[in-house]
């Protein structure tokens, strides 16, 4: 009889250690990884790859260069709003060198010959995301000859933590 009650009286207090342990386990913090603000915009700005261009577009219907990083950081959970207009995003944020660049950075170009122009959102690995006229919204590479003959600079206007 009492080795039964022993082990009854056991099973009760494992049972009772492992609720307590999963009561206390649920209402700790658990570890999660973090999503930056440039990872979130770019991949806002990644839901629209192939969507085409547009004069003066910002809406996924078509996009012109600013309209495009306008709408992929107010959508995004940064929920922050850009001027449309290169010029006056390359205004916006604190100056960034290549070899600095992070995900979610404007990269700007000078495509007309009379200064900013363009403007795109840095990737990484030397790629960005922008939208010509051609190939709508696309990845691009800052190395190649076109666009690393017009790069003017980078900017992140994202709240770094």
């Amino acid at each position: 009889m009492s080795l039964r009650f022993s082990k009854k009286i056991l099973a009760g207090f494992t049972i009772l250690a492992m609720a307590i342990a999963f009561m206390f386990a649920s209402s700790m913090e658990k570890a999660h990884a973090s999503v930056s603000w440039g990872q979130e915009v770019t991949a806002v700005g990644m839901l629209s790859l192939g969507k085409p261009y547009k004069w003066n577009g910002t809406t996924p219907k078509g996009f012109d260069a600013s309209g495009y990083t306008q709408y992929a950081f107010k959508t995004s959970a940064a929920k922050m709003t850009l001027p449309h207009s290169s010029k006056e995003q390359y205004k916006l944020g604190k100056a960034v060198t290549l070899k600095n660049l992070k995900e979610g950075d404007l990269v700007f170009f000078n495509t007309s010959g009379k200064g900013v122009s363009f403007v795109g959102i840095y990737l990484n690995k030397d790629q960005f995301l922008a939208v010509t006229v051609n190939k709508g919204v696309s990845i691009q590479s800052l190395s190649s000859k076109y666009w690393k003959d017009r790069y003017v600079g980078a900017k992140r206007v994202l709240k770094e933590y």
